[in-house]
């Protein structure tokens, strides 16, 4: 296929060309991929800046995303890329072999550093792509801590992202400091959150929420303003329309009843005084189990609440009519009752490259996808534009990059995102917070303390 670059593409391709340390942040649907192929392939063959690049993705964005998208353009076809996955054995073979791109899942990065230093083999690329810069946010997990080994010995390195800060500021710095080393930022976080941010919340020295200073949020942009661009597809593309539909469902009267004395009975196990993000999680989590109609005991078995939300989907699958289904699902007991309940339609999930390759062809009339694991990357717009959220997420992250499975460049029809509300639970609040664009652990936390207080209140 021939590429013909948008304007805001050609931008970007000339943004990284002219940056040796850059950051790519377009929204989902903009063409990441094809856009740093593109400086890449300009790199290797045009200005010889670079000899090896090392592409590091989730683990399916890394097996099939960047093979594809170099098969799919007619400029970038002769680009040799070589998927380093498997076993050990094949990991090694595929670090040897010749090749211009090596795609990298994101949970060996620490194994590779390692098996690199532990054989005294010299850092074999100059070249760095972490295709979604977001989920190298934590600064203390050992796959930042391998990756920030190797910077220094980059020339180039390229950070691309749709959503670089889905709950706070605070997570923009260890994605700055892989780009830049902390020249923008600072060399430490504490000094970053010491100049930008105070604390709202805490208890002793544990900080449990930032806020921002006056005029922080601006000086952070402009602090990394030079390397990192930042575009919207609301801004450069004519997409179709997209429907939210919400359905909002009514339990019956003794399940109900069940719902208020299971929420009594999670929600008074906590004070306002003692809980936390973590706490605040594992309450909201049996809520929204009971809502999809299972709930896990102590011991991990789950036991069966009702059917509501089921039936709700035979009847979205019905009026569908053989067209393809995208179902998001929550919890593992949601898998296996969907599973179940649907065998007939031969339900599918990804689990690798052939699976998206049936699905785009209209193979799969049914996929089950939790959204942490097709959340990045996944080019699956040709499938399908229907979507059901059977079990809901509090992460705005994940049900944005979720729902861009399908919504996003190349999608030619409406797409229809249906969800499954049960009314007078704690769907119901995570709805809320989706709509409002409230981001994360804080939103969570508050809608959890505002039940405790209803309930204490009696």
């Amino acid at each position: 296929m021939l590429f013909i670059p948008h304007d805001y593409q050609a931008y970007s391709i000339k943004w990284i060309l002219d940056n040796p340390k850059s950051g790519l942040f377009l929204e989902m649907g903009l063409g990441k991929t094809s856009c740093t192929l593109t400086a890449l392939n300009d790199l290797l063959f045009d200005y010889f800046d670079i000899g090896k690049v090392l592409v590091i993705a989730p683990k399916r964005v890394a097996e099939s995303t960047w093979s594809d998208e170099i098969e799919k353009w007619n400029h970038v076809k002769d680009l040799q890329v070589s998927v380093v996955a498997g076993t050990e054995k094949q990991r090694i073979a595929a670090l040897e072999a010749r090749a211009d791109i090596y795609t990298l899942g994101r949970d060996n990065v620490v194994w590779l550093v390692e098996y690199l230093q532990a054989n005294k083999i010299k850092w074999p690329f100059d070249a760095l792509v972490i295709d979604e810069l977001s989920s190298f946010k934590n600064t203390k997990s050992k796959r930042f801590k391998a990756l920030k080994k190797i910077t220094p010995l980059l020339n180039h390195v390229i950070g691309l992202t749709g959503t670089p800060t889905p709950n706070s500021l605070i997570e923009l710095w260890p994605q700055m400091y892989l780009l830049d080393r902390g020249e923008r930022l600072g060399k430490t976080q504490g000094a970053y959150k010491d100049r930008y941010f105070y604390p709202v919340s805490g208890q002793g020295h544990v900080v449990y929420k930032y806020g921002l200073k006056e005029g922080a949020e601006k000086a952070i942009y402009e602090a990394i303003g030079d390397i990192c661009v930042s575009m919207k597809s609301e801004d450069h593309l004519k997409m179709p329309e997209r429907i939210d539909n919400f359905i909002e469902l009514k339990l019956p009267a003794n399940v109900m009843r069940a719902y208020k004395e299971f929420e009594k009975e999670k929600i008074l196990e906590f004070k306002d005084d003692v809980l936390t993000a973590a706490n605040a999680a594992v309450v909201a989590g049996k809520l929204l189990q009971f809502a999809n109609g299972y709930v896990y005991d102590d011991e991990k078995k789950s036991h069966f609440v009702h059917n509501v939300k089921i039936e709700a989907l035979k009847e979205i699958i019905d009026t569908s009519q053989e067209q393809s289904v995208l179902v998001f699902y929550n919890f593992k007991h949601d898998y296996e009752a969907l599973a179940k309940e649907f065998k007939a339609l031969k339900p599918r999930t990804i689990e690798t490259p052939q699976d998206i390759k049936d699905w785009n062809a209209g193979k799969i009339q049914l996929l089950l996808a939790h959204p942490a694991s097709i959340g990045h990357g996944l080019n699956i717009q040709a499938g399908g534009h229907i979507i059901v959220w059977y079990g809901l997420t509090w992460s705005l992250e994940l049900y944005q990059q979720a729902n861009a499975r399908l919504y996003r460049q190349g999608q030619k029809e409406s797409v229809i995102i249906h969800h499954l509300v049960a009314q007078g639970t704690m769907d119901e609040q995570v709805i809320k917070i989706l709509k409002e664009k409230d981001k994360g652990q804080n939103a969570l936390m508050s809608a959890v303390k505002a039940r405790i207080k209803q309930h204490e209140r009696g």
